[in-house]
């Protein structure tokens, strides 16, 4: 079939179902934006930096569970984005990340913009490569599109020499993109061998991560916690990205704590964990003892990702294969091999579970109403607000790490499995784009971004393209004027000024930034809240009438000591 280069890529990305293209171009990408002329088969998100080109294509890829695609510009481009594909690749989003290069008849003189664009991109992709013939993109694009959503997902880079892209070609492969059945069963004996070691615990516990919503196995995990009467504890904040387990269920034992010596304390009572759908522990900051997991604890590691398992901890039982159907086959196995005894055991472990669960959120709520006539608003009051008018379908976007710390979980407050976004490769920037993103897969949903005014301040050009293609998202900036994240990082490390609480280079002050200006001058209507009860009208109506607003709400400035994750 005869076409150039840049027609071919879009014609294969149209037959793969692509409908948006996220970019903000330069010289060596003015062909495919020539291209998309007149072309309505896509839609080209235009970002005014590459940090929320990047974010909104990452949220949108993460929302429709589908292929992102992002064209950026040659070396400066591709390294201003670097810190949210940094955050794809700890995610495992699956993108595939485009950028131009300069002509073949020039690279050799090392010219202007021309950079190894390749070899800066691959520690953080799973496939990179630059197409040196027109004949091989098609080729190249299959194979690049197949590793973005094979197991483990992630993304990939292309680099498309200028010429490449305007070269015809009487003769491309243009056979369509396809995707082996990614479905892997997990081997029988290993399924029994998990159930044997799990029917003998006299107290075993869940921890699961953020792939049981990417592999669409919640309901499947429900049914094992169910079957075995399990507490399940969510992945700790440093990895902590989407919804591990309904926040309202029983069985939901809250996250893990940050640091590996009050994880080490929270799982002390257990004698085996079936960990499924993470990594096995990323951790954030090196404490003693620096083994997050008892070594009495017997492991039982669930991941389509073999590289993960036994990785940091030894496991006694390790199973590869498809999370949905791993978990699917082991509660089969669970409830032929449970005895009357045993349910019986589980049934009185359940009812003290969901006391646990009923005390511990009533002890977080008395604690936010006990903050109520405190101004500035603390954290928690902010949340508790904001808890109380989330609708069912909402999905929140977080990038306020100790603002937020899972107050809306621990409060059962998200009412659907599907709708929450947490921070995972912690470069800042993220959570303003990806709700953008977020909210052009999900149309019809309502979202809320809740952000930091420093993290927001790495993406927040994002703005004019939310005003400019009217993308509807509520923005919420919890805002203390400081780095406080790395303040409690300080006092952690227990530094001798931080201990004083006397800092330089963590306080946004002299001036404080006006992000009420800031989104105005950005096209997005915005305004200053100070009470929770305005706070919880504005946002409700906004989300009830599905308009783009922020509302910058100034916070407690007090420096915690720990966050309150937990």
């Amino acid at each position: 079939m005869a076409s150039t280069g840049i027609e071919a890529l879009l014609d294969l990305l149209s037959d793969f179902g692509v409908r948006y293209i996220f970019g903000n171009p330069g010289s060596t990408e003015l062909p495919l934006n020539d291209a998309l002329v007149g072309d309505d088969r896509f839609h080209y998100i235009l970002g005014l930096q590459e940090v929320p080109v990047m974010s909104m294509a990452d949220g949108f890829s993460m929302a429709s569970q589908s292929l992102g695609v992002v064209n950026l510009h040659i070396s400066c481009g591709v390294g201003n984005a670097m810190g949210m594909l940094y955050n794809a690749f700890r995610e495992g989003t699956p993108l595939l990340v485009t950028a131009g290069q300069q002509d073949r008849r020039l690279i050799f003189e090392e010219p202007i913009l021309w950079g190894e664009l390749v070899e800066v991109t691959r520690p953080w992709t799973k496939y990179s490569v630059e197409v040196r013939r027109v004949e091989d993109l098609p080729g190249a694009l299959r194979r690049a599109v197949q590793a973005a959503l094979t197991p483990p997902t992630g993304p990939v880079f292309m680099s498309i020499p200028v010429d490449v892209q305007l070269e015809w070609c009487e003769s491309l492969d243009m056979s369509p993109i396809r995707l082996p059945d990614l479905r892997m069963r997990p081997p029988e004996a290993a399924i029994q061998q998990a159930v044997k070691l799990l029917l003998a615990a006299e107290n075993p516990a869940i921890v699961a991560g953020s792939r049981i919503t990417e592999s669409d196995a919640m309901a499947e995990l429900v049914a094992v916690a169910q079957t075995l009467g399990t507490p399940v504890f969510s992945e700790s904040g440093t990895t902590h990205g989407r919804l591990a387990f309904p926040s309202d269920h029983a069985l939901n034992a809250q996250g893990l704590p940050l640091w590996s010596p009050e994880v080490r304390q929270k799982l002390s009572e257990f004698d085996v964990l079936l960990v499924v759908g993470m990594d096995l522990l990323r951790q954030y900051v090196y404490h003693e003892p620096s083994r997050a997991i008892p070594e009495k604890i017997r492991v039982i590691h669930v991941d389509e990702d073999s590289r993960q398992i036994g990785k940091n901890y030894p496991v006694e039982v390790g199973i590869v294969g498809a999370t949905k159907v791993a978990l699917m086959e082991l509660n089969s196995a669970l409830v032929s091999e449970m005895t009357e005894t045993k349910r019986a055991a589980i049934t009185s472990r359940v009812a003290d579970l969901s006391k646990r669960h009923r005390v511990s959120r009533q002890a977080l709520r008395d604690r936010i109403n006990s903050q109520s006539d405190m101004r500035p608003i603390t954290p928690a009051c902010l949340m508790g607000a904001l808890a109380d008018i989330l609708p069912p379908d909402i999905a929140v976007i977080e990038e306020a790490v100790t603002t937020t710390n899972t107050t809306f979980e621990r409060l059962g407050a998200l009412q659907n499995t599907s709708g929450y976004f947490g921070h995972r490769g912690w470069a800042l920037g993220w959570g303003l784009g990806c709700s953008i993103g977020a909210k052009i897969a999900w149309p019809q949903r309502p979202v809320l971004a809740l952000l930091g005014e420093g993290s927001a301040m790495y993406g927040i050009q994002g703005l004019w393209s939310a005003a400019h293609h009217n993308i509807p998202v509520t923005f919420v900036i919890s805002n203390n004027a400081q780095y406080q994240i790395l303040k409690i990082g300080a006092k952690s490390f227990q530094l001798p000024h931080a201990t004083t609480d006397r800092y330089e280079g963590l306080d946004l002050v002299e001036p404080e930034v006006d992000m009420v200006a800031m989104a105005q001058s950005l096209g997005v209507e915005a305004r200053r809240i100070n009470e929770p009860d305005e706070l919880r009208d504005a946002v409700q109506t906004s989300l009830v009438e599905n308009r783009l607003a922020l509302f910058d709400v100034p916070i407690s400035r007090e420096t915690q000591s720990r966050l309150d994750y937990g």
